[in-house]
């Protein structure tokens, strides 16, 4: 779960920084916050992942994405999975596909988060941090 969360909020904030998609794959408003099926299809039925799980090429990535993801790495490293899953699920884009789908809590969903929605929040949350500074 924490994968996915990291995955998400690194999504969200390459969308307000550089004002693209950070990868292909969408995300879904499943009961414990937002998913990528993807990502979940390819860890299903596993609670911890080692790096050598998850493959990766680095240097697939430009400059801005490493950026983003690096700092998203930094900022919420610390937080554990529930913690990022309870973040998720007082966020507006997470709510309003919930809303969109009708789902009860604890209920299944998968009602996609809109790439408009997620920008917007992310582009609202750090035009506020800059503002705070």
């Amino acid at each position: 779960m924490k994968l996915q969360k990291l995955c998400y909020y690194s999504y969200g904030y390459h969308l307000a920084w550089e004002d693209r998609r950070l990868f292909d794959e969408h995300f879904e408003a499943w009961a414990n916050g937002p998913v990528s099926p993807q990502l979940y299809a390819k860890h299903r039925g596993r609670f911890e992942l080692s790096s050598e799980d998850v493959p990766c090429n680095p240097d697939a990535l430009d400059h801005g994405e490493r950026e983003s993801i690096n700092l998203v790495l930094q900022g919420l490293e610390t937080f554990t999975a529930h913690e990022l899953s309870a973040m998720t699920h007082r966020e507006p884009p997470w709510k309003e596909a919930r809303r969109r789908s009708g789902a009860e809590p604890l209920e299944r969903s998968n009602e996609r988060l809109r790439d408009d929605e997620i920008a917007e929040f992310f582009i609202d949350l750090t035009t506020r941090d800059s503002e705070d500074e």
